[in-house]
């Protein structure tokens, strides 16, 4: 039986250049940032060493669908965080247990909700002097299913200097099990599930 493939330990190096937007470093507006985001993913899904897809899919391979850039969707969001937090194993599509720690709450409104999503730090990456400020977002929303992939979206942050971090949901990504189901992918927890629709970032991709 063929092994299941992880997903990334370390996130892609195209986010690892789109993180140093949302720590100052860049110098383009947020609609800017989103079409950079865009152009960069689209890079990495064509380059032929570092898609995730299938070989059959990435022959066919033009570009992946995106919500239309919407800056309503970059919100602020307080932190509250999670000093005493204990280590845990967060469930993946197959029985594989990444361990990480819950950083901090973000609260934000959005679309004139109240709303709040969990932040945590996989606890391999913590080790890692070059990726140790790394937080994982994994969230829901009520496009899961219909225009989005039903498995949930990812974002990719780093921890801010202060209490405020902004979240910027055109940035967010599907899991590699979107596109190939040989991938092992962490399910974003239920207390990541947002009652409202998330139309900003990746589309869900084909029949996947």
């Amino acid at each position: 039986m063929k092994s299941k493939r992880i997903f990334p330990a370390v996130f892609p190096a195209v986010f690892l250049g789109l993180l140093l937007f949302s720590c100052g470093e860049s110098k383009l507006d947020p609609y800017q940032e989103a079409i950079a985001f865009q152009q960069e993913l689209n890079a990495q899904f064509a380059d032929s060493e570092e898609s995730p897809l299938t070989e059959e899919d990435w022959l066919t391979f033009e570009s992946l669908e995106f919500f239309p850039v919407d800056t309503s969707y970059r919100v602020s969001a307080r932190l509250e965080f999670h000093q005493d937090s204990k280590p845990f194993a967060m469930q993946t599509t197959t029985d594989r247990l990444p361990i990480y720690k819950l950083y901090a709450t973000a609260r934000f409104q959005l679309k004139g909700k109240d709303c709040s999503l969990q932040l945590y730090q996989n606890q391999d990456l913590v080790q890692d002097p070059e990726h140790r400020d790394y937080l994982f977002l994994p969230f829901t929303d009520r496009t899961n299913g219909d225009s989005s992939y039903g498995g949930g979206r990812y974002i990719d942050l780093t921890i801010p200097e202060g209490r405020e971090i902004i979240i910027d949901f055109n940035q967010s990504y599907n899991p590699y099990c979107a596109y190939n189901s040989e991938f092992s992918c962490p399910i974003p927890p239920r207390v990541n599930d947002l009652d409202l629709e998330i139309r900003a970032g990746v589309k869900a991709y084909g029949d996947h």
